[in-house]
């Protein structure tokens, strides 16, 4: 007897129905929106999931520039980058970061939630954040998220 009704089927990149998000970061705690929206990036909001396929959605983020750490985050939180010559170590904090990028802050933030493979960057590609609240993406008809 063959029983059909039990295997498990993955769905392939191909085969992926992706949306589009848009989400407004004003007033968001960092880590917390970050880690929802590394979450619909890799598409474990879905019952398709595919741990080893991209099968994740679309997110545009607004408003990066008026997002928000708690405690003394913004004097005390360093990001580093190492530009792998002598002395090439360049430290900015929070505030720092917020003043030249803020757009980094988020990116950043998701990309280290992702997977550290070709996978990732391919999942990391469908994040697009912007400074303002206008993007060039109204044409993709994206679907707001309230977090």
């Amino acid at each position: 007897m063959n029983t059909l009704s039990y295997r498990t089927e993955s769905i392939s990149a191909a085969k992926a129905v992706r949306k589009w998000y848009i989400v407004d970061a004003e007033n968001q705690v960092t880590g917390r929106l970050c880690a929802h929206l590394a979450s619909i990036l890799r598409g474990k909001n879905k019952p398709s999931y595919t741990p080893h396929d991209d099968t994740g959605d679309y997110i545009i983020v607004i408003n990066a520039d008026k997002v928000r750490f708690t405690g003394k985050k913004w004097a005390q939180k360093e990001y580093h980058d190492y530009s792998l010559h002598p002395g090439g170590l360049t430290v900015a904090t929070a505030a720092e970061m917020l003043a030249k990028h803020p757009e980094r802050i988020i990116e950043r933030a998701i990309r280290g939630m992702l997977p550290k493979t070709k996978l990732g960057k391919a999942m990391a590609k469908k994040l697009f954040v912007y400074t303002g609240t206008e993007h060039p993406h109204q044409a993709q008809k994206p679907e707001a998220i309230k977090f």
